[in-house]
């Protein structure tokens, strides 16, 4: 018990000097803004840095520390509002003419430290070994500077990442208790929901947690807990296709206006061929390879004939069946996006402040060793992403076949549901955006792809560790649980 609450504290406390030393040391290291924080600003009651009075000051190149109080000005429909409002709240006391982004960067560091520490514990519950890799991997990985970096930003990324970890945790959690708790399955659906509701792109990730949660019945059958269960796995389904459904027009028409001009007809070989195949129009041929945000459109993206022609005929489901009829098209631009999807760096956009000196799109490297080993080694190619999850799908199956309890088998469940995110947000970006700000929008498979290469370590080691250890007990040098 002891050495169960030193590591999984030494983990949690290796963590918090990692943050502070990255987040709250100086010089300051965020984020840049690429007009995506305003949405979340505006409904926040904040509004830019009065300080940075031009474009270069408040996008792109630098990041901003400070922001002002503001009324509120939108109605933006995500869960990262909840850990933006306490930020703020706690951000007020301490200063009511300024809002510092640390406290937002700070909520985010309580979230990846309770991660960090309930992974640890949970693993502990198999085997000293495992939670020491699990540690290592944990504060190794999820603690780079590429992924911490947004934690002092208004981005979505860091709720997507925390969620899928604490989900993980609480799902293990739940697995491992003798007798479930209302509780604590109250808390794995509140995991879900923030992560399946911080982006629009992650809501479909949240029906099938809605669906996975059903799995959570037969560990109790007192009318307690099922209500329990099916209260939290109908809500989450239902809020999850809410927020999908009444998503802003304006947003769904950035998307599908990036998924045909800056996807399927991005370098295609018949552009008035697919264009057709669309049902669309041979007229916006002229547009093929421009994103919404481009200024020099030959036909304007909010123009009125952008409306009859594109806005009014496209749909998700469209592209869809074109990818489904043209499969050689989708795996061509899968490539793409498994080229650049090992890296987690986002040259576009700079760390530091203006303040401290450094030239515009400066990147810090501090604590950088994971992203800069998976930008260098990782393979960059689709036929290794396939062959890693199917590898790794196969082993959680021969886990599940071999587990001879509850717990063993809904661990590998988890484990899958981990793979199942990857998959879904490599091929989301790609089919729902184009090839837009693709590193950007690649940051839930890496986080899920990362979480999955930590967990088969720990894995390995578990299983590595086990072998000595019989070998060991059975050459009679003591029975010690490694």
């Amino acid at each position: 018990m002891n050495e169960r609450i030193k590591l999984e504290y030494a983990a949690a406390a290796a963590a918090i000097g990692i943050l502070i030393g990255l987040l709250f040391a100086s010089p300051f290291v965020g984020m840049a803004d690429n007009g995506d924080f305003l949405r979340v600003l505006m409904t926040a009651g904040l509004d830019y840095n009065p300080a940075a009075v031009s474009y270069e000051d408040r996008f792109f190149g630098w990041a901003n520390s400070v922001f002002a109080y503001e009324g509120l000005r939108g109605a933006y429909i995500t869960s990262q509002l909840i850990p933006v409002y306490i930020a703020r709240s706690f951000g007020w006391l301490y200063d009511q003419t300024l809002f510092n982004v640390r406290f937002l960067g700070a909520v985010y560091s309580a979230l990846l430290v309770s991660a960090v520490f309930l992974i640890v514990r949970s693993g502990r519950r198999h085997s000293l070994s495992a939670a020491l890799m699990l540690a290592a991997g944990l504060l190794f990985v999820f603690l780079d500077v590429r992924y911490v970096a947004y934690f002092n930003s208004f981005f979505a990324e860091p709720v997507s990442l925390l969620f899928l970890l604490l989900t993980a945790a609480t799902g293990l959690r739940l697995a491992q208790q003798d007798k479930p708790t209302t509780g604590a399955a109250l808390l794995f659906f509140v995991c879900a929901f923030m992560l399946a509701t911080a982006k629009l792109q992650n809501t479909p990730i949240g029906i099938v947690l809605a669906l996975y949660g059903l799995r959570l019945l037969p560990l109790r059958w007192d009318r307690a807990w099922r209500r329990c269960v099916l209260w939290g796995c109908s809500t989450l389904f239902l809020l999850s296709a809410l927020l999908y459904a009444f998503a802003p027009d304006g947003l769904k028409h950035i998307n599908l206006y990036q998924t045909v001009f800056f996807g399927i007809l991005n370098e295609s070989p018949d552009v008035k061929g697919d264009l057709r195949d669309l049902g669309l129009p041979e007229k916006l041929a002229v547009n093929a390879g421009t994103n919404f945000f481009q200024t020099d459109a030959p036909i304007k993206q909010e123009a009125p004939e952008m409306k009859e022609d594109f806005y009014d005929r496209m749909s998700h489901g469209k592209v869809m069946l074109f990818y489904a009829t043209h499969p050689q098209r989708l795996i061509g631009l899968l490539d793409r996006a498994a080229e650049r999807g090992v890296q987690l760096k986002i040259s576009y956009l700079g760390n530091y402040e203006k303040s401290e000196g450094k030239p515009a799109l400066a990147l810090s490297e501090r604590y950088s060793g994971w992203s800069r080993l998976k930008a260098e080694f990782m393979p960059r190619s689709l036929w290794f992403v396939a062959l890693f999850y199917l590898l790794y799908a196969a082993v959680c199956v021969v886990e599940w076949l071999r587990a001879r309890s509850t717990a063993g088998r809904m661990t590998a469940e988890l484990m899958l549901l981990v793979a199942f995110v990857g998959v879904f947000s490599f091929v989301i970006p790609v089919v729902g955006d184009g090839l837009a700000d693709l590193e950007k929008h690649l940051f839930l498979y890496n986080a899920a792809s990362d979480m999955m290469l930590v967990a088969a370590a720990a894995w390995l080691v578990h299983r590595i560790a086990g072998l000595i250890g019989g070998r060991r007990r059975r050459s009679g040098y003591g029975s010690y649980r490694y």
